[in-house]
């Protein structure tokens, strides 16, 4: 397993370093946490964490995304 000054993609925000796709557990970056994203058609973590706004909805969902985004703006923060 690398350690987070190894990993090959140093701006992974993902705090769930238990999952098995994180990339601090393997050395493929992200490819295959998006891929799993993709396959359910939900948006990575990292993109939720970018917004730095609390989340509204308990889900990962493009609409869970765009509701973060809406949220995030009438709030200012972006």
């Amino acid at each position: 397993m690398a350690d987070k000054k190894t990993v090959s993609v140093p701006f992974c925000t993902c705090g769930d370093t238990s999952c098995p796709l994180n990339p601090v557990n393997h050395d493929l970056g992200c490819a295959p946490c998006v891929a799993k994203n993709l396959r359910l058609g939900e948006i990575p973590t990292c993109f939720f964490n970018a917004v730095g706004h609390e989340k509204p909805t308990g889900g990962w969902s493009a609409k869970d995304f765009a509701r973060l985004i809406e949220s995030a703006e009438k709030d200012g923060k972006i």
